[in-house]
C-alpha cells in the first residue's frame, strides 16, 4: 500500500506557472500508473495527466496538453507536475493518483485508481 501526499498549491497569477509534487511514502510507486486529476466544486473529478509505471506512456488531457508536464524522480518516489501558462479555468483541487491494476496503462478514469492523495488547491487569478 501506498500514501500519497501533495504540495506545491498556492495562489498564481494568469500565465504564470507552477510545480505541484506528490510524495510516496509505504512504497515506491515503482509498480504504480500514477496521475494528477482535479476537481473544482461545480464539476467531477477530471483527468490531468497520467503515466504508465515505467514512464513510457504518459497521456495529457486535452485542456492542458502543451502547458502541463507529468514527470518522476529516479527513486520512484517524487511525481511532479510541472503546469506553465496558468489560466483561470485551470483553478482547482489537484489530486495525484495510483493504479496498481494495470499500472502499464495510463488510465483516465477516477474508478481505475486504487490511492489517492488529500489534495492541494491551485488557484489562478485573472
Amino acid at each position: 500500500q501506498v500514501q500519497l501526499v501533495e504540495s506545491g498549491g498556492g495562489l498564481v497569477q494568469a500565465g504564470d506557472s507552477l510545480r505541484l509534487s506528490c510524495t510516496a511514502s509505504g512504497r515506491t510507486f515503482r509498480m504504480y500508473g500514477m496521475a494528477w486529476f482535479r476537481q473544482t466544486p461545480r464539476k467531477e473529478r477530471e483527468f490531468v495527466a497520467g503515466v504508465s509505471w515505467n514512464g513510457g506512456n504518459s497521456y495529457y488531457a486535452d485542456s492542458v496538453k502543451g502547458r502541463f508536464t507529468i514527470s518522476g524522480d529516479n527513486a520512484k518516489t517524487t511525481l511532479y507536475l510541472q503546469m506553465n501558462s496558468l489560466k483561470v479555468e485551470d483553478t482547482a483541487v489537484y489530486y495525484c493518483a495510483a493504479d496498481s491494476q494495470a499500472p502499464w496503462n495510463v488510465a483516465t478514469a477516477v474508478r481505475e485508481y486504487d490511492y489517492w492523495g488529500q489534495g492541494t488547491q491551485v488557484t489562478v487569478s485573472s
